[in-house]
């Protein structure tokens, strides 16, 4: 930035013949050419110069926030490079709108797996553990705690058989 040695770089302040050693932005559009000033016309200028002359505020609201993000691009979760289209396994809902999203590759895959799954339980398991779940889940499910609904009714004989699944793999 410093002009080499003997070389004289005059100040650029109309009426001066002082040494121009202090670099000021030309514009901000150019913030990397420079005009070069003595100190205290450099501290005038500086001064006086308002990089955002001139911008309306929309202007200067998506300035500002190009610069929380260092002037990088950025796009939304899920849409942008590098891994456009591909959804991350958010078992919260947090990043999904529509709930939890399915990780395919820890999808259950076995009858024991989507019988656990049903029971909402994760090994290691226990016969006490198991037996604990499904008594809860039949008293929340069973169609006579639930007025005869339908809905119950399928969900409990699907409890049921998930049941009998994970006892037949836990009890040789």
């Amino acid at each position: 930035m410093e002009a080499p040695d003997g070389d004289f770089r005059a100040c650029e302040w109309p009426g001066c013949s002082g040494e121009g050693t202090h670099p000021a932005p030309r514009a901000r559009d150019a913030l990397r050419q420079y005009r070069w000033f003595c100190l205290e016309h450099v501290r005038a200028y500086n001064r006086s110069w308002n990089y955002y002359s001139g911008m309306s505020e929309e202007e200067v609201e998506a300035d500002v926030r190009c610069d929380t993000v260092w002037r990088r691009p950025t796009w939304r979760m899920g849409t942008g490079y590098p891994h456009a289209g591909v959804r991350i396994h958010d078992g919260f809902g947090v990043f999904n709108e529509d709930g939890p999203e399915i990780n395919r590759a820890t999808a259950p895959t076995t009858a024991e797996e989507q019988a656990m799954t049903v029971l909402e339980l994760s090994p290691p398991l226990t016969v006490a553990t198991v037996k604990a779940r499904y008594k809860a889940l039949v008293k929340i499910h069973h169609p006579d705690a639930n007025g005869g609904d339908k809905a119950s009714e399928e969900k409990f004989k699907e409890i049921s058989q998930a049941y009998q699944t994970v006892m037949h793999s836990l009890v040789p």
